[in-house]
């Protein structure tokens, strides 16, 4: 039996105001990423920064950087958990909602690579689709102490994985952490993006996030942010220590990648890159805690701004593909080229105008009773289409007897 889409006034507001904002993290860490012509410094980021891309450069090192995927895996697990409680209200075996969301997460993989052959090859959507078939049964079934287990391990990895981000790329002097960004031939870009997809899209991305859907998944089985009027006791530390830890962890590596500690020695540099990577997931466990405090003294009070955020967090699949659509249509050298030597707050501010649209149009959208297209159709994809409910027999009527 299929419960069918959760209705937008049954959802849980804390999640979805938590995605929307993910959203704008989201484009201000991927969109300096699409530049090119630059002499590369740690993380990616361009060395040659002036003044402003050093301020810009440091504040989103300390606040952005390595902390909006975390809080993005979080909320997938904590999204994969409601689901499977939908999934179970209706008498699904677990098995089954196993299966359910093992084949949801196909569908993601295959979103993934055409999203990221086509447009980005940083996509994340495919990353968490092999995490949802790898830790489906985990996430599902798994015990606390699994869930728990899963993000030790996971957390171990990413930190390691954050620690050589520093180390800058071999290559020529002028260049993008990402070659595609520099081909102008199309057919050529799409082959490099393809290599690049698989291998720091996917599987990088796919081993620094996935303790953070563990995480998630933990979370959500308590509640946290479906009912955080509840949860204030634990919502309040974690949201205020989660942040402090993620500036003063993060403030090695950012001064690094901001040109404002330069020359750092091996050694610092791949030290700061883990405790980058570490205090990362600090800091979206602390977005997480504060957008369900926010959630829980708002109560059913929304404005236009908190509504336009939940509409956004509702359609956040099809609001991140568009940011992708929005970014490929002007900086690669592969369409105009926009991005050849851009200053980092030049594009911070380019992801920040991007990310407002999508806003406004998914609020529009809301009032307007649209769902998000890619959302519409990674349900078409996992649960077929839908059919029609049997009619309703009436009563046969019969003369009354003379």
């Amino acid at each position: 039996m299929d419960p069918g889409a959760t209705p937008t006034a049954a959802r849980a507001l804390a999640p979805d105001l938590a995605r929307g904002f993910m959203l704008l993290l989201i484009a201000l860490a991927n969109v300096h990423l699409w530049t090119y012509d630059h002499a590369l410094g740690p993380r990616g980021y361009p060395s040659d920064l002036t003044v402003a891309d050093q301020a810009v450069t440091l504040g989103q090192m300390l606040l952005v950087d390595g902390r909006a995927y975390p809080l993005f895996g979080f909320l997938f697990g904590y999204g994969i958990v409601q689901l499977a409680d939908r999934r179970r209200t209706v008498g699904m075996p677990a098995e089954a909602v196993t299966g359910l969301v093992r084949r949801r997460g196909w569908w993601m993989v295959l979103i993934g690579a055409v999203h990221g052959l086509l447009l980005w090859s940083g996509d994340i959507v495919g990353a968490y689709g092999v995490i949802a078939v790898a830790l489906a049964g985990v996430l599902v079934r798994g015990s606390d102490a699994t869930l728990i287990g899963t993000a030790v391990v996971g957390l171990f990895l990413a930190s390691l994985f954050y620690s050589g981000s520093g180390l800058t790329p071999p290559g020529p002097p002028d260049q993008s952490l990402l070659p595609s960004m520099a081909e102008t031939q199309p057919l050529q870009a799409a082959g490099v993006r393809a290599a690049e997809w698989f291998t720091v899209g996917f599987v990088l991305q796919a081993l620094s996030v996935f303790a953070a859907v563990a995480i998630g998944a933990w979370a959500a089985r308590r509640r946290l942010l479906d009912e955080p009027e509840r949860h204030r006791r634990l919502l309040v530390p974690v949201a205020a220590g989660g942040l402090v830890v993620a500036v003063a962890g993060g403030l090695p590596f950012a001064l690094m990648a901001a040109q404002l500690w330069t020359s750092p020695s091996t050694g610092a540099l791949v030290l700061a890159g883990f405790l980058h990577g570490l205090s990362g997931y600090a800091g979206g466990l602390g977005y997480a805690a504060l957008f369900g405090l926010l959630a829980a003294r708002l109560g059913r009070r929304t404005g236009p701004v908190t509504s336009a955020l939940q509409a956004c967090g509702q359609r956040s699949l099809s609001c991140y593909l568009a940011q992708s659509v929005a970014f490929a249509a002007l900086l690669p050298a592969w369409t105009v080229g926009v991005g050849a030597g851009a200053h980092v707050w030049q594009t911070a501010l380019y992801g920040f105008g991007t990310w407002l649209v999508i806003l406004l149009v998914a609020a529009a959208s809301a009032r307007a009773g649209f769902r998000g297209p890619a959302e519409l159709l990674l349900r078409r994809l996992t649960y077929g289409p839908r059919r029609p409910s049997p009619p309703v027999p009436t009563p046969e009527v019969r003369d009354s007897p003379r």
